[in-house]
């Protein structure tokens, strides 16, 4: 059964983030399952941080990405919006090449709030980073 609000395709979602911080470090969604999202981001200059390892921010703003995008996608998006409260991180293995994956599923769809585990693995599969994000699921002003 899947956990999205209505169908969204890959290029819809690409879509909404041109022109954002995800689309200047390169993220690209480019898978969505019945209870998940993917996405990817390059490990190059606009990504590593001084001394040539993929610097942490750039991490926590892979996972929030792909964690806000599916938080969103849970929700009737004209009555509610998500927004992030609280993320976390753990840097587990260094990366220096290639691309690093997220994988954002939700561990709880509440009411008014929605947690999710975001994993980031680098290209040989191995776990880079796991992510726990809070969104606050909110009732759009009008």
């Amino acid at each position: 059964m899947s956990v999205w609000h209505r169908p969204v395709t890959l290029e819809e979602l690409n879509a909404i983030n041109a022109n954002t911080l995800s689309s200047h470090l390169g993220i690209v969604f480019t898978a969505i399952g019945p209870d998940f999202l993917q996405a990817t981001m390059p490990v190059e200059a606009r990504t590593l941080q001084p001394y040539g390892l993929l610097h942490g921010g750039a991490s926590v703003a892979l996972a929030e990405t792909a964690g806000s995008t599916g938080a969103n996608l849970c929700v009737d998006s004209a009555r509610y919006v998500c927004s992030g409260q609280e993320i976390n991180a753990n840097h587990v293995r260094a990366v220096r090449t290639g691309k690093v994956t997220a994988t954002a599923r939700p561990l709880h769809l509440g009411g008014r709030s929605q947690v999710w585990s975001i994993e980031i693995v680098n290209d040989a599969g191995l776990l880079s980073c796991i992510s726990r994000l809070t969104m606050a699921v909110l009732e759009r002003r009008v």
